[in-house]
This record gives structure tokens, C-alpha cells and sequence, in this order.
């Protein structure tokens, strides 16, 4: 959390909104739940900027288990080959904040923030990471040695994003009946009901109280 954040809250009144939400939904770690999450996902989309705060978003994608669980701290998805610029990548040498954010939008419509500290890993560095040497070798096959670099993030902040304003995406060339209530109104725009938004759908209350 920011100061900017902290003293917004004081002015228009949230804080005791805010205070709830970092007790009861933020941890500094991923537990079982969350990574279990982002295994699951294909894609995410990235944040970075530079040492003199300009800020670059990009998005990331792989198959299923391509951002790969180091440990209940750490998280590395790989960087391909791709136009050169390495926008992301040179931000974060200069400054090492990174936030990610993983969305589910075809099931559960529910996202996971993930806020922390990156560093580049060379390939011929990887061992530094990932000690054993099968795990490794598993890594290069499954992205078909198409990977010239890893970042690694260590977590600050993990928590969820509700599904109060996330979209259900789907194929309306499939929906014969698209525009129908069943099928128009797939999200419930606005709503406080705390089931609908997502509830503590990765048991953050419960990965604390086992940590106490």
C-alpha cells in the first residue's frame, strides 16, 4: 500500500473500507489457493516503469503453467524472442516495482493482483533459481527453448480483484439466442453482494489464522 493511497482514504472517508480489505484479503505471499490460480491461467497483464516513473503495461501469454511457482514468494515467467525493444525488461533495470495481475474471464470472473520486485535471469543463470537440474530441463522443453530470459518477482502484495467489474467473456457466434437476459446480462455491474464479487475466494482469512 502508498502513502497517496493511505491519505485518499482519509479524505474521502474509506479508510475503515480499506483497513478491512488489507486484513482480510491481502497477504505478502501466495498461498495454496493463488497458486493454484495462476498455474491455471494463459495470460497476464504486466506493469513496470522507469527510474523516473513512466509507466509501461504490456500483456504476457503461454500455455497453461507457463509463469512457473518457485516458491510460496517468488513467481518467473519467461521472456520470448520477440520485437527487441524489451520496454518491460529495461524498466526493470532501472526500477524493480512490477505489478501483474492474472484474470480469470471465462469461469469464475475473479483476478489475483500481484505486486513485487523483479530481476532478470539469464538462462546460463537460471541454476541460481531453480537448483535442480530436471526441473530445468523440464522448463526449456516446455517452452520449446524458445525463452532468452526469465523474470523472476519476488511477492510484496497478493490479492484479489472481485469480479464485481470483470466481463464473462464469450463466443456469441455460438450463442443462437445472444442479447436474451440470460445471455446479455452476464455480469452484475455495481454490486455489493460480497458472494457475487467473489467473497474470499482464494482463503486468505484462513491462510492467516493457520499462519498465526
Amino acid at each position: 500500500m502508498s502513502q497517496g493511497e493511505r491519505n485518499l482514504q482519509e479524505m474521502h472517508g474509506t479508510k475503515r473500507r480499506a483497513d478491512a480489505f488489507y486484513n482480510n484479503q491481502m497477504i505478502d505471499y501466495l498461498n495454496t489457493e493463488m497458486q493454484e490460480f495462476v498455474k491455471a491461467r494463459q495470460f497476464l497483464f504486466m506493469s513496470t516503469s522507469d527510474a523516473g516513473g513512466n509507466c509501461d503495461s504490456t500483456f504476457k501469454a503461454g500455455e497453461p503453467g507457463f509463469v512457473y511457482i518457485i516458491d510460496n514468494k517468488r513467481l518467473m515467467y519467461p521472456e520470448y524472442r520477440g520485437n527487441g525493444v524489451m520496454a518491460s525488461l529495461g524498466n526493470i533495470t532501472e526500477n524493480p516495482h512490477i505489478g501483474l495481475l492474472f484474470i480469470d474471464f471465462f469461469e469464475d470472473q475473479i483476478g489475483l493482483h500481484v505486486n513485487g520486485a523483479a530481476e532478470i535471469i539469464e538462462n546460463d543463470e537460471l541454476h541460481t533459481i531453480i537448483p535442480d537440474k530436471n526441473t530445468r530441463t523440464a522448463l526449456f522443453a516446455q517452452h520449446e527453448n524458445r525463452t532468452e530470459l526469465w523474470v523472476v518477482t519476488t511477492v510484496h502484495e497478493a490479492y484479489i480483484h472481485c469480479s464485481k467489474h470483470i466481463p464473462k467473456l464469450v463466443d456469441t457466434k455460438n450463442l443462437t439466442d445472444w442479447g436474451t437476459d440470460d445471455t446479455k446480462n452476464l455480469t452484475d455491474w455495481g454490486t455489493d453482494d460480497t458472494k457475487k464479487k467473489g467473497g474470499d475466494y482464494f482463503k486468505v482469512k484462513q491462510s492467516k489464522k493457520e499462519r498465526e
